[in-house]
């Protein structure tokens, strides 16, 4: 079962008085540390909803693999619409999907996992006898809490969607602590520089030098979910000309076609993949995949007693 994750990441961050995705929990970011956790579960995709300060936070993510969609009215509308926008793209996209708020960075990768074992509709952490985040929604119930009129929120639309729920008991306070307040941010700081301790590998084809990789697969990737090069190019944060350049290259080291041209229009008209650039990505993804669980089974061997 394809599980993927929507990060909504639109809003101003007006209580906290500074920029909450991009602040720093030790090394890395608030939202890339979000993305690292599901990540490390092996959630694909991951969409991030931007709004303010979109550009920049683009920018900021734009090599982690991920695909930015964008809320461009995000300072007349709530959390929830840009939860529908996230949902309303990826619904055709996996089995399954996560959802949180970036404000939520600390729940911790037993909880992602635990969640992942449900076949409920919904699925929510519960610490302390309160529900978190990130809730887990299967994408069959997608379309009803996208057409649903928002009045009363996201939780409201969950709850009308028709889907069974199940509530997950976790022993993981990072569910409910958000970064709204600098003091909030503080503690979760703290909480941060004790937990985050993986393996992170990034797998590359190589020849002369590396021919293909994760930025390479994201880009076949939404090519295949747009039909367009430009599109797949703004989703993943890549530039027009590079990606046309990473092709050519690909191509000519390959010796196939990654993709079918139909001219017409600025940027190309429509492209789709060929069918070895379907399949190459699925050799490269399940190698992918085969390579993580044999790390991490061998990173319990040498590091499962350091936490």
């Amino acid at each position: 079962m394809k599980t993927g994750a929507v990060i909504v990441a639109a809003g101003m961050s007006s209580r906290m008085g500074d920029f909450k995705p991009m602040l720093k929990m030790g090394s890395i970011s608030i939202v890339q540390r979000i993305i690292a956790n599901f990540q490390h579960a092996d959630v694909f995709p991951i969409v991030v909803v931007t709004g303010f300060r979109a550009d920049e936070l683009e920018k900021h993510i734009s090599k982690l693999g991920v695909i930015s969609v964008r809320n461009n009215s995000y300072e007349e509308t709530e959390m929830f619409d840009s939860a529908k926008l996230g949902f309303d793209f990826i619904k055709d996209k996996c089995d399954r999907t996560f959802f949180t708020p970036v404000d939520i960075p600390l729940f911790t990768l037993n909880t992602v996992n635990r969640l992942m074992e449900t076949d409920a509709d919904i699925a929510k952490p519960i610490c302390n006898g309160v529900d978190g985040h990130p809730i887990l929604l299967k994408t069959t119930i997608l379309d009803s809490i996208v057409n649903n009129d928002g009045k009363e929120g996201l939780r409201k639309a969950i709850e009308e969607c028709g889907g069974d729920m199940e509530l997950i008991a976790v022993d993981d306070e990072g569910v409910l602590r958000d970064a709204d307040t600098p003091e909030e941010y503080d503690e979760l700081v703290d909480q941060h520089t004790r937990q985050l301790f993986r393996p992170v590998l990034d797998v590359s084809l190589m020849r002369e030098g590396k021919l293909f990789d994760k930025n390479g697969a994201m880009l076949l990737e939404m090519i295949g979910y747009s039909g367009t090069v430009k599109d797949a190019c703004d989703k993943v944060g890549m530039s027009y000309s590079k990606a046309w350049k990473l092709m050519a290259s690909l191509e000519d080291n390959l010796g196939f076609h990654l993709i079918e041209r139909q001219p017409g229009g600025e940027y190309g008209g429509t492209s789709h993949l060929t069918q070895e650039g379907r399949d190459l990505l699925r050799r490269y993804e399940k190698y992918v995949e085969a390579v993580k669980k044999y790390a991490n089974n061998v990173f319990e061997d040498f590091f499962g007693d350091i936490k």
